[in-house]
């Protein structure tokens, strides 16, 4: 198959699994949605949603967030990995949003990622879920996924990122995200991998003489 067989097979299963695929994590703005995202970074959607609603009955935004003490915002997101610098992160970013922007959510790379505990893919997945800019964020199930279509070589996901924005058209590469997501947890998992359920990659296998 083609790179752009590929593309246009992956499509097209994935709009007939996930026609309308939903933002995974709770928010109510896009203050709520940058902590949630930033919070999910090596945890995972279903810890970071049980802890999120009470952090954000107290603050929604940053001018009550950064009236929390660190310890407070620590207390109650403890079940997320690294919640110790993500606490901290949290206060200061919220700091930095009241006095440089205003109380609001920048919409450029580059000052996202300027923001503390704000990476590279949380910046992207703001950008592309948040603003409807064209991003691609790139975590760990579109990395293994990419790799496994042949569609990158898995050495980095900054080259994943680079391919994934080539290949595939840009006005659907935020809907690729969430449905790449999606589709990586339920059919292709890094562990218990199973080819039999995984009808995407066995396609590919198939027609590339893989199997």
């Amino acid at each position: 198959m083609t790179e752009k067989e590929k593309a246009e097979f992956i499509m097209k299963k994935l709009d007939e699994l996930y026609p309308d695929p939903p933002v995974p994590l709770y928010h109510t703005n896009l203050f709520t949605f940058l902590i949630a995202v930033l919070l999910s970074a090596r945890s995972t959607d279903k810890v970071v949603n049980k802890v999120t609603p009470e952090l954000f009955a107290l603050a929604d935004n940053p001018y009550d967030m950064a009236r929390l003490s660190t310890e407070q915002i620590r207390e109650i997101i403890k079940p997320v990995g690294l919640s110790p610098q993500k606490a901290k992160a949290i206060k200061e970013l919220s700091k930095i949003l009241i006095e440089k922007y205003d109380g609001k959510v920048p919409d450029t790379l580059e000052e996202l990622t300027g923001l503390p505990g704000v990476g590279r893919k949380t910046a992207n997945v703001i950008l592309a879920q948040g603003f409807h800019k064209p991003a691609f964020p790139v975590d760990t199930h579109i990395h293994r996924l990419m790799h496994r279509w042949g569609l990158s070589t898995g050495k980095s996901v900054m080259r994943t990122e680079r391919d994934a924005m080539r290949i595939f058209p840009k006005d659907k590469w935020a809907k690729l995200h969430l449905q790449m997501i999606y589709y990586g947890r339920e059919y292709s998992p890094a562990r218990h991998f199973d080819l039999n359920k995984d009808i995407i990659t066995r396609t590919i296998w198939e027609k590339e003489g893989k199997l």
